[in-house]
Order: C-alpha cells, then sequence, then structure tokens
C-alpha cells in the first residue's frame, strides 16, 4: 500500500540518534539544528528520558482517564514550578493543535461567543477551529472555514480593539514568537493591550506556546517576556522530547464540569514519564540558563557574517534571514554539510531550533559551514 503523498522527503534516513545528532542508514552523522520542529528538548536518546520510558512501559504503559493516575499530577506539579504558573490547571492531550482545539473551546465555552482573532502568519494546528486560525488558505477545506476567524496583522491594536468591541469574540489567539509563519513578534506593549482588551472585553486571551515555550524563548514561556496573564497556554512540541504530549493550561476563572473535554490517550502513562523525564533535565542541566547562553553566543557569531540581512527570533527559537530563498542552502547544508535545518512561510528565512542543550562547538561547526557554503 503506497503512503498519501503529502510530505516533499529529503533522500535522508535517520535510523538513530544521541544528543544533537543523528544518524542515517548509512552511518552518516548529521548535526541536528532543528530538532524535528522543535521537539527534541533535552537531545536525543538523553539516558534520563530512556530510563524514564522504559521503566514505564515495563510497568504500565496505558490505561485510560476513567483511573487514578498520579503521574498526572507530578506533571502538573513539576510544570507548576518550573513555569511558575502558580494559578493554572493542567489539561493533557495529545498535540499542539488538539491543544489549541480545547483552548479554543474552552474559550468558547466560558464566554458564550464563537468569533476567534487571530493574526497574520500565525500557525495554531490542522484540526477543525485551529487550522481556521491560522493564516494559511491552502490548508484550511471548506468545512474549515465555516468557522468565524477574522486574521489582523501583528501590533494592529487598533483593530484588535474595534473587533473586540463588536462583543461577539470569544478568544484572541496569539504565538509570542511566530514559528511557522517565520520568527516575527508582536511588541510587548502591543501584546500589554491585548491582554487589558480582553479582560475588559470577556474575551480569553489564548497564548500557543506549542513551539515557543518550555524554555525555548529564554524564558521557560514566551508570554513570559510581557507583563500579560492568558486565560489559556496552549503547549506541546519540546514537552515529550519526541514522544506525543500536549497540554493546556486552564486559568480557575474557567469552571471545569464533567465531560467538557476528553481524550484517550491524552496523559497516559507513558506519556507522564516522557513529560517528567523533560521537566527533570531542563532543571538538572539547568538548560534555561544554557539556552539564553548560547542565543547570546549565536546572536554575536551571526553578526559577523555580511550575507545575513537579520537574525530573528529569541533564545534558542532563532531565524536566519537571506536575501535569497533558502531552500537550495537548505539542501546544501543536509547533503554536502551534513545539517539539518528548517524552514517557514518566508522563503528567505532559514530557522534553527536545536536541541536546548546544543554546545559552543555545535554552534561554531554550523557557521563555519554556513559560511562556505554561502560562498
Amino acid at each position: 500500500m503506497p503512503l498519501f503523498d503529502v510530505y516533499p522527503l529529503y533522500n535522508v534516513t535517520p535510523v538513530s540518534g544521541k544528543g544533537i545528532h543523528v544518524y542515517d542508514d548509512k552511518g552518516t552523522e548529521y548535526l541536528d539544528l532543528y530538532g524535528g520542529h522543535a521537539v527534541i528538548s533535552i537531545g536525543h536518546a538523553h539516558p534520563n528520558y530512556v530510563k524514564a520510558i522504559t521503566n514505564q512501559v515495563e510497568t504500565l504503559g496505558f490505561y485510560s482517564n476513567a483511573i487514578q493516575n498520579p503521574l498526572q499530577k507530578q506533571l502538573a506539579d513539576k510544570l507548576e514550578d518550573l513555569s511558575e504558573c502558580k494559578d493554572y490547571e493542567l489539561f493533557l492531550c495529545n498535540s499542539g493543535a488538539e491543544a489549541n482545539e480545547n483552548a479554543l473551546k474552552l474559550a468558547s465555552f466560558k464566554t458564550g461567543k464563537k468569533r476567534v482573532v487571530a493574526f497574520s502568519n500565525g500557525f495554531h494546528g490542522r484540526t477543525s477551529a485551529a487550522v481556521a486560525a491560522t493564516d494559511n488558505k491552502n490548508i484550511i477545506a471548506p468545512i474549515n472555514a465555516q468557522q468565524a476567524v477574522t486574521i489582523l496583522p501583528l501590533n494592529d491594536i487598533e483593530g484588535v480593539k474595534t473587533e473586540l468591541e463588536k462583543g461577539d469574540v470569544c478568544a484572541v489567539i496569539v504565538e509570542f514568537i511566530q514559528g511557522v509563519g517565520g520568527l516575527d513578534q508582536g511588541s510587548a506593549e502591543f501584546f500589554e493591550a491585548v491582554d487589558k482588551l480582553c479582560k475588559a472585553n470577556n474575551t480569553m486571551f489564548i497564548a500557543d506556546e506549542i513551539q515557543c515555550g518550555y524554555a525555548r524563548s529564554g524564558k521557560f514561556f514566551a508570554f513570559q517576556h510581557c507583563k500579560v496573564t492568558p486565560d489559556i497556554i496552549s503547549l506541546a512540541k519540546g514537552m515529550g522530547n519526541g514522544f506525543p504530549i500536549g497540554g493546556v493550561l486552564i486559568h480557575p476563572s474557567i469552571e471545569s464540569k464533567y465531560g467538557m473535554l476528553g481524550t484517550t490517550f491524552g496523559g497516559n502513562h507513558l506519556a507522564c514519564a516522557a513529560g517528567l523525564a523533560v521537566l527533570n533535565t531542563i532543571e538538572e542541566e539547568s538548560l534555561l540558563e544554557n539556552t539564553n547562553a548560547m542565543s547570546e553566543y549565536f546572536f554575536a557569531v551571526a553578526k559577523t557574517i555580511p550575507q545575513i540581512k537579520e537574525v530573528k527570533g529569541r533564545g534558542l527559537m532563532l531565524g536566519l534571514e537571506f536575501d535569497f530563498e533558502v531552500g537550495d542552502l537548505r539542501k546544501d547544508l543536509i547533503y554536502n554539510y551534513h545539517m539539518f535545518t528548517g524552514g517557514a512561510a518566508n522563503k528567505k528565512l532559514l530557522r534553527i531550533l536545536p536541541p536546548l542543550n546544543i554546545e559552543k562547538q555545535h554552534i561554531d561547526q554550523f557557521f563555519e559551514a554556513l559560511k562556505k557554503a554561502l560562498k
């Protein structure tokens, strides 16, 4: 049976990984500077991660949410401790799209309204409401387009004010650092004004932290670079270091009721073991501090390369913008220099999303290869 052909594939077949490297079926070593869309947060096959999952699957891999699962509470407590989000409750699911779908559903439940405000070049997932709030007509089917969504430019505070004052908006959803869109950011003043407008107009402020969260931005969550209090925070990607897990942090002003949300696989024993291993490793290895140190070093080196027109992003969620499209450069880096990087909706942007335990030697290796490739 053929696979449904929706992915343009590079001719590389990874079969193993260790730390910041992956190895293909021919034994070639690749420097992984993309982490599978920022999923690999603590490195491939980290011993803490391998041990936690191995021990858990040997004990109990799965049971449904109809029973007690103390691992969920352990994960919630550890997340509260490291993120310093003290006034939230956790709902666990399987992916970023599912996290945003549940976030939008909660906002609609809470407010009794259905329209959503999102922003240009935003990406929130591929499920029904999440994809409708995504600024990409190519992935929105007619069944998704029936959702009530208004897309505004980033930093258009007057536009946000106008839409919210119409009284039918349940949620404003935003990436504080855009991922697929190309590392664009709204200003802190803009986000803080949006937060105030939401609270004045019975509208839920949703922070989509699926890619920019989990220490990647230099703070645990990217919204923490601003003075805002989101009503709902969605998370996934780096949360499980490759194991499918997502979550929604929900302000206690949103009352829970039996049956309002649900999931078969979300918050299962294996997922929680993976999630706890990631949080414990971030803490034990001071990966938030490493993220900031390596980011500072990356910016300093990048500024010495004249072909780079702009360095975008924060922490280890980075983009290098050129005055040409980078598709061929990415291929050159993969096939000739054995390095994984990412693209974006901005075709002139090279995305860099490495594991949070990257070291200076890896950054040096990348920039030496980049300088050769640019010649």
